[in-house]
């Protein structure tokens, strides 16, 4: 057992899914899939259940969770413990001011764990060398590489009526109060000519949109990663598929820094796997049957 194989797990467990773990380490799914295969023949247990969408812990791996997380920690607190100062190259990062928690700690660490960065973080709209941002807020100058879709999907109060139903339709949200937002994703959902909605109230941003659920005064359509594990809101699909792209921008007119060049083709080189394996896919369904 060693200190990669321990990260590779904390990837899976937190990801719940190999190829997004892989993502997150920088490393091939072979990598990832032989790490925890290893694991668990030394462990004598079986640590994920594989499904359709991903992989679920077992009870073993809630377990070992706790202990691999602390010794990885330790590992890390060592290994800084002699590190010499040294002259770092200040990286601002302007952030949207709604993410998916887990992913973008799981982007940031291997910018924060480098001892030639000094990590500054502001908002999407303040100067920044680089912005984590919906697509949507990509500006004319600025080049972008994605990182991450999600879904959106219904938040509702989690007495509300139509919490019955497992899949929401535009029907379904007649005259029913409605959190709107401002940020223009959601339209996609309800299209041009669907019915005049019952907006309740206008939030200025997905937490706040998330607040208002909690509180009763209606239901918002929002990105899943918002929603997830608020015990205050429930969540149902939607039965148009909306999703949001997010991903880095910078400024194709400005030099970035040696570090964050260096991070960028990371995350470019692991892209283009994906982008191979559509294209690919798409040659198959074009060839003709013999």
């Amino acid at each position: 057992m060693d200190i990669r194989e321990l990260r590779y797990f904390a990837a899976v467990y937190r990801e719940r899914n190999l190829t997004a773990a892989a993502r997150a380490c920088f490393v091939s799914q072979p990598s990832i899939s032989n790490a925890i295969t290893n694991l668990e023949a030394e462990l004598g247990t079986t640590l994920f259940i594989r499904h359709k969408k991903g992989v679920a812990p077992t009870a073993s791996a809630e377990r070992f969770h706790t202990l691999a997380r602390r010794i990885i920690d330790e590992a890390d607190a060592a290994r800084s413990l002699f590190k010499k100062p040294s002259t770092k190259t200040t990286v601002t990062l302007g952030l949207m001011r709604t993410l998916d928690v887990p992913r973008t700690i799981a982007l940031l660490k291997p910018l924060t764990a480098r001892n030639d960065i000094a990590l500054r973080l502001v908002g999407s709209d303040e100067p920044a060398d680089a912005r984590i941002i919906a697509k949507s807020m990509l500006r004319n100058d600025e080049h972008f590489v994605a990182l991450w879709s999600e879904r959106y999907v219904a938040a509702l109060p989690p007495s509300h009526p139509l919490m019955l139903k497992d899949k929401l339709r535009i029907a379904d949200l007649a005259g029913v109060p409605l959190i709107d937002r401002c940020h223009c994703e959601q339209s996609a959902f309800f299209g041009r000519n669907a019915q005049r909605r019952q907006t309740a109230a206008i939030a200025q941003s997905e937490d706040w949109a998330i607040a208002l659920v909690a509180a009763g005064v209606g239901i918002a359509i929002v990105p899943e990663g918002v929603a997830k594990g608020n015990l205050d809101v429930a969540v149902r699909e939607i039965e148009v598929k909306v999703k949001r792209e997010v991903g880095l921008a910078y400024r194709a007119s400005v030099p970035l820094a040696d570090a964050l060049k260096e991070f960028v083709g990371k995350l470019q080189k692991q892209r283009r796997p994906d982008r191979t394996k559509r294209r690919v896919g798409a040659r198959k369904t074009l060839s003709p049957s013999r």
